[in-house]
């Protein structure tokens, strides 16, 4: 048994819709690819030894114990495989629960699909899970040793993976209020939203933060300057940088008690607290140096610590900050209470869980000196010793919520203060006898103010309430009726998807809003190209939902992208699913025409329940799909009067469609009429149903995201299915005495629509054609056929890629289709797609269309354009091309629509 691939899944995706972070492994059986589990002696007892906690696993009996039943009756390795995988996680402190199995086309090979909360965990679960069983198979067993090992391995994964207390308790926040959010990859910073929208902070840092404000607040001393100036009550100190102006710092401030800190420093680090002799006083400026080169010496003021957290100008917490202290109970030494201690199971190291484990060091050992005590003292009951100075939860002290206790003035004052210093989040510390007094009543003093502040001390504080601070975080962010996501327009199918793709992107622009979209050619962002490339996958779009700029994303979405990565968001507001044909089966174990439609109805599955997911009436695999969405349906036809159309529309669903010559958009009753076909150039004239068809599903998806007719129609008629604007998708060229169409045709579907437009072409047909190699063998026989069927001659080449084919095999394939389909067929084979597009152009009759259907499109447009192609004017029903060929009347508008383009 073992893992031929694994690959990492995370958003919606062919497996579920809801579950998003999903690993799935393509698992080879071998010699267990015909041995259940209940022909596998010692199995059964070797797996519930080693994991007895899979007696919670429901599976498909429904009910405890129902894994532990299918085990026992008998189940193939694929699913166990799964089930431990899942468990794994589980017992690491990864509650994953959904999972899936299937078997594949090949013998003995399964997909196995489970749920991670850390990718990288889930793929050592799913190496860890193969390991485990194979070692049952083998020997009865799993060493204890080695399960512990992999669970030890699990938990740092998942520990190095978490965020941290505040970004989680904030990213929890944005997830109860739909807001999306990712990780970035640089400086642990998280962006909430999508495009123009979008909102980022680092920690307790925001987009709102000033960098002045954070400047001032790290300056300890600068910051005590400016508030005392401004009649804040501070403590009485200075700052020194050598150990000479140590006497006179302490005599400037009135001697001892004092504090000794570093100048910049945080977590408490180099801090100490209550000194009383010069001794001491080395000791801490020593300690203060070694973190920072300035060292700031102040009087000491007796009180209890307080941390004041201000968003947004309001006070929205108070915690009261107690150090790392045992308790004693008459009986215990203070190693043993500290042992005891650290047993509480809120605590853990650093910032992984509420409270931090105390640790000894240097401070607790002074702490303990000055008392007289070691770690080997037994407390008498009930005394209190402190083992920190500093009252910071990550050296292992407590918090206590005060946020009812506080005085309205000193409430006022922590405001005041933030503006002060200029901060959008501040932690305020303060020294005071009783919180619930005026500051200057009691002595009390604003010893600090900390950009970044954590807030694990609010929204867990050991006692009292907990204070969700992330809230009004959040709410400084995202205001009340503020929006956190771009529309989205997620368009796929097996052909059209990058002309369509384009014109959408078109029409929106004429909102003059900024659109970013992805396409096989590249990623764009307004008029821009900002990366070349097949760019219709996760991480393209990615690209566009970070981007700043962008107010509207159209993203061209692939069926390998889907597969690989799922999709890149947790939701569209327009699905368009244009078609599905066969095309790339038998690859990512996608073998049939309806498994294909599943894999593409993810786009509509995904659009939003307030969204629409536009599907094609005319394709039957398409128009199923909206049994499965949860969105608004809107239909696009190129016949108006189908049954689907009329019960739709006369329900009040929404509808586009081509009738009279025109395109329209039915919605209930009423018909509004876009533009006549022949007014479009991307239809060249009317005659391409394919392009017709493109055009309504766009024009469809703006209409349904609010875009008006009047901004639809401009689009229509200045968008130019040219070699620039839509390399490869219908690009007609005028060479003079004949033209070239180049356009990217390469299955079967777009091979029969593309037949709708060449065949009404007047004059003699050529046509250079060929398919990628990694096409199955009656794919190739398929377009042979149809090149018979459509050209008059046809020159048969191969592509540069052979996608693990021989050379000259794919060609061979397609020639004996078009001698199957015509015997007398005037055909050649030419491999090399340079000469044989060379030979077309050079061989082409007066009147002819060459049709050119390349592997490389700039390649093909570049070789059609060495020749100086005269400009071409659109195609119409009343107009020719240039003088020379008279265009026919378009007979084929009521073709079923499949698109030629795309892939």
């Amino acid at each position: 048994m073992r893992i031929l691939k694994t690959q990492t899944l995370r958003g919606p995706n062919y497996w579920s819709i809801r579950y998003h972070n999903l690993i799935l492994i393509r698992l080879d059986l071998e010699d267990l690819a015909e041995r259940p589990s209940n022909e596998i002696p010692g199995f059964y007892d070797g797996l519930v030894e080693a994991l007895p906690s899979l007696v919670e696993h429901y599976c498909s009996p429904g009910e405890r114990g129902g894994f532990l039943q299918r085990l026992q009756q008998g189940t193939y390795m694929g699913h166990i495989i799964e089930h431990v995988a899942l468990e794994l996680q589980t017992l690491a402190g990864m509650d994953a629960g959904f999972g899936r199995t299937r078997s594949t086309s090949a013998p003995g090979v399964y997909q196995v699909v489970f749920e991670y909360l850390d990718e990288q965990a889930g793929r050592y679960a799913a190496r860890a899970a193969v390991r485990l069983c194979s070692s049952i198979v083998e020997t009865g067993y799993y060493p204890q040793t080695e399960l512990d090992k992999d669970l030890e391995d699990l938990r740092a994964l998942w520990a190095d993976a978490a965020l941290g207390p505040s970004t989680e308790a904030i990213v929890k926040e944005a997830e109860t209020r739909d807001i999306p959010w990712f990780a970035l990859q640089t400086r642990a910073m998280i962006q909430f939203g999508h495009g123009i929208h979008q909102k980022r902070i680092q920690a307790t840092l925001s987009s709102n933060t000033g960098i002045l404000g954070v400047e001032l607040a790290c300056d300890k001393e600068g910051t005590k300057q400016i508030l005392r100036e401004a009649g804040v009550p501070v403590p009485r100190g200075t700052v020194i940088y050598y150990l000479d102006d140590l006497e006179d710092a302490i005599d400037s401030v009135g001697g001892f008690p004092i504090v000794v800190k570093p100048l910049s420093g945080n977590h408490g680090r180099g801090i100490t607290i209550d000194i009383d002799t010069w001794e001491e006083a080395e000791s801490a400026y020593d300690e203060a140096k070694a973190v920072s080169t300035g060292v700031i010496i102040e009087r000491f003021y007796r009180g209890r610590d307080h941390r004041v957290l201000v968003i947004n100008g309001k006070v929205v917490a108070v915690a009261e900050r107690v150090p790392a202290h045992v308790v004693g109970d008459g009986r215990s030494t203070i190693d043993e209470l500290i042992t005891e201690t650290n047993r509480d199971p809120r605590r853990g190291d650093g910032h992984d869980n509420i409270l931090t484990r105390i640790e000894v060091d240097r401070n607790s050992w002074q702490l303990l000196e000055r008392l007289g005590y070691t770690l080997d003292t037994v407390l008498p009951k009930g005394e209190v010793c402190y083992l920190r100075a500093t009252a910071n939860l990550s050296t292992g002290g407590i918090a206590i919520d005060r946020t009812d206790d506080i005085h309205p003035e000193n409430i006022w004052l922590a405001q005041r203060v933030t503006k002060i210093i200029g901060l959008d989040i501040a932690g305020i510390d303060i020294v005071t006898q009783d919180i619930s007094q005026p500051l200057r009543a009691v002595d009390g003093v604003v010893v600090e103010i900390n950009a970044a502040p954590g807030f694990r001390m609010h929204f867990s504080p050991s006692e009292g309430i907990p204070r969700n601070v992330a809230e009004p975080l959040l709410d400084m962010l995202y205001p009340s009726g503020s929006l956190s996501r771009v529309p989205i327009i997620a368009i796929t199918g097996t052909n059209g998807k990058t002309t369509t793709t384009r014109l959408t992107a078109h029409i929106f622009k004429q909102t003059q809003q900024v659109v970013g979209y992805t396409t096989t050619d590249g990623i764009y962002i307004g008029d821009y190209l900002v990366e070349p490339g097949d760019t219709t996958g996760p991480q393209s779009a990615q690209v566009i939902l970070q981007d700043p700029t962008v107010e509207v994303a159209v993203l061209e979405t692939a069926r390998g992208g889907i597969l690989r990565s799922g999709m890149a968001y947790d939701r569209c507001d327009v699905g368009v699913v244009l078609n599905v044909a066969a095309d790339h089966l038998g690859i990512g174990d996608i073998n049939t025409v309806e498994e294909m439609a599943h894999l593409k109805s993810v786009v509509a599955e995904t659009a939003s329940p307030n969204g629409y997911a536009v599907l094609n009436a005319d394709d039957p695999l398409v128009a199923a799909m909206a049994e499965r969405v949860k969105a608004q349906v809107a239909y696009f036809s190129m016949h108006p009067d189908t049954e689907l159309i009329r019960t739709h529309t006369q329900q009040g669903g929404l509808a586009a469609v081509y009738e009279n010559g025109y395109l329209s958009i039915l919605k209930g009753d009423w018909v509004l009429r876009i533009e006549q076909a022949q007014n479009v150039p991307l239809t060249l004239g009317g005659r391409a149903p394919f392009m017709i068809a493109n055009a309504l599903a766009a024009s469809l998806a703006a209409f349904a995201q609010g875009v008006s007719i009047e901004d639809i129609r401009a689009a229509l008629v200045s968008f130019q299915a040219s070699a620039d604007q839509t390399p490869g998708r219908m690009n007609l060229f005028n060479l003079g005495d004949y033209h070239a169409l180049v356009d990217y045709a390469h299955n079967a579907a777009s091979y029969e629509a593309l037949a709708g437009f060449v065949q009404n072409w007047p004059g003699h047909r050529i046509g250079v054609v060929g398919g990628p190699g990694d096409r199955r063998d009656e794919d190739f026989v398929t377009l042979g056929r149809l090149s018979a069927e459509m050209f008059d001659q046809v020159i048969v080449k191969e592509d540069d890629d052979l996608r693990g084919r021989p050379s000259g095999d794919a060609a061979a394939l397609i020639l004996q289709g078009i001698e199957q389909a015509v015997e007398d067929c005037d055909s050649e084979v030419i491999l090399s797609e340079t000469t044989a597009i060379q030979t077309a152009l050079d061989h082409a009759p007066l009147g002819s269309l060459v049709v050119i259907l390349p592997e490389s499109v700039s390649r093909a447009i570049s070789l059609i354009r060495d020749r100086n192609p005269l400009p071409t004017t659109n195609l119409s029903p009343t107009a020719n091309a240039d003088g020379a060929v008279e265009a026919s009347e378009p007979t084929t508008l009521t073709a079923e629509y499949v698109e030629s383009t795309g892939g």
